[in-house]
């Protein structure tokens, strides 16, 4: 019998050290506190939080028909069983088909069901989220249809750019924002603003302001806005949405384009908690080698890193990252692997030095039975066995430097606490042999 406790224990600490038992890793038994900044950290009921996660943009938009939530469900599962635990997804869709806004202030309520529903598997599967509010693009409406709806009320609209500056148009940002951030869930009882399962909200996917090559109308932007919405909720993270480009101060580190924002200046904004990066260099180098697209990778996951550590001093999350299988030239994953492999080993050099970054999100995570949302970024990870096992693998590797970063008297009590019970159950087994 004793022989047998103490190989129970053997297995169990091996199980610590490799980063399975992740029972120790949550803490207090759970993970339902707010994510919060400490320096270039986020942190988890006192503890490092780093996120090895997936973009599911889509989520919402299947949740909204209740026949198609089984997907939703299995999302989430198939991708704890790999250790992902954040998701970034879309809390927008602006008039349009299945819309969640059919206009300024008028909601679809099938489709905020939907996001409810996300919200509330999300944490039962204990899974973060990443809440997006607007988009950049015209799919599923993002700026020009706002800038459209000001436009049909007789607002004078020059450019899509207007989203940034006109008055009317602002006003409806507002608006949504107050209404996503004070709606009550109608699955758990919970209002958003309230939810821990909500790590952070994001301004808007990708901004961009070409009219504007300057900046400024962005940093104008986002500090109102940012600052608006930490009004309403002071539980969230808050973060803009970039993709990493650079201002003019460091515009050479840039691909052979500008985009209207500053990556430095735009995140220095005291109300953004912490920084993002976009990385898809098979996009914004095209007809480019692999071999080019790969070594400027390289260099702007290391840049963004040092500029969060030291210039910005927040911590900075790859919030989206991948590459296509139709823009590379073999139809296995092993050119899609040294990708991702890349950003992981560069992502767990900075977490495991204390460094500022804290996580990435891959694009993007598929359930079975949705081919018409295949873009060639697409992960399922049913299909893609070696993609999957690197994903899993980076997950084991930040649960370890949790780990290390976890309390030694959390750890002592819980091992203090398994020893009373091996001790009277040695103690039980001698008194019935005496």
């Amino acid at each position: 019998m004793k022989v047998g406790f103490i190989l129970v224990f053997l297995v169990l600490y091996v199980m610590l050290e490799q980063g399975t038992l992740l029972l120790q890793v949550k803490g207090d038994g759970d993970d339902d506190g707010f994510v919060k900044v400490r320096g270039v950290h986020l942190m988890l009921n006192g503890i490092p939080y780093y996120a090895n996660g997936y973009n599911a943009y889509w989520l919402m938009y299947m949740a909204s028909d209740p026949s198609e939530r089984n997907k939703v469900s299995s999302c989430f599962q198939e991708a704890t069983n790999h250790g992902l635990n954040l998701a970034r997804t879309w809390a927008f869709s602006d008039g349009g088909y299945k819309p969640l806004q059919y206009s300024p202030g008028s909601y679809n309520e099938d489709m905020f069901l939907g996001l409810d529903f996300v919200i509330s598997e999300a944490r039962r599967y204990g899974t973060k989220l990443v809440l997006s509010l607007v988009n950049n693009y015209d799919n599923f409406g993002g700026k020009k249809q706002y800038v459209e709806w000001a436009k049909s009320e007789g607002q004078t609209i020059i450019s899509e750019d207007d989203f940034y500056t006109n008055p009317v148009v602002k006003e409806y940002y507002k608006n949504h924002i107050k209404s996503v951030l004070t709606r009550r869930n109608n699955f758990t009882g919970v209002v958003y603003k309230d939810d821990p399962t909500i790590m952070a909200w994001e301004l808007m996917n990708e901004i961009r302001c070409p009219s504007d090559q300057s900046g400024n109308t962005v940093q104008a932007w986002i500090t109102e806005m940012a600052s608006y919405l930490k009004s309403i909720d002071g539980n969230h993270l808050l973060e803009a949405g970039l993709e990493g480009f650079y201002g003019q101060s460091k515009q050479e580190y840039n691909p052979s384009f500008r985009v209207g924002t500053d990556f430095i200046a735009n995140n220095q904004i005291p109300v953004i908690d912490f920084a993002t990066v976009h990385s898809y260099p098979d996009q914004w180098l095209p007809g480019s080698s692999y071999e080019d697209q790969i070594s400027f990778l390289d260099r702007w996951l290391n840049d963004h890193i040092q500029d969060a550590q030291n210039t910005i001093q927040k911590p900075v999350l790859f919030a989206e990252f991948g590459v296509s299988m139709t823009n590379i030239s073999t139809t296995d994953s092993t050119l899609r692997d040294q990708f991702f492999n890349m950003v992981y080993s560069a992502i767990y050099s900075s977490a495991s030095d204390g460094g500022a970054a804290v996580g990435g999100l891959f694009w993007q995570l598929l359930a079975q039975g949705m081919d018409s949302f295949r873009d060639g970024y697409e992960v399922p990870l049913d299909e893609s066995s070696s993609t999957a096992t690197l994903i899993a693998q980076e997950s084991q590797k930040l649960n370890r430097i949790r780990m290390k970063s976890f309390p030694r008297v959390k750890i002592s009590k819980q091992w203090n606490k398994a020893r009373e019970v091996r001790s009277s159950r040695w103690k039980g087994g001698a008194n019935e042999r005496n």
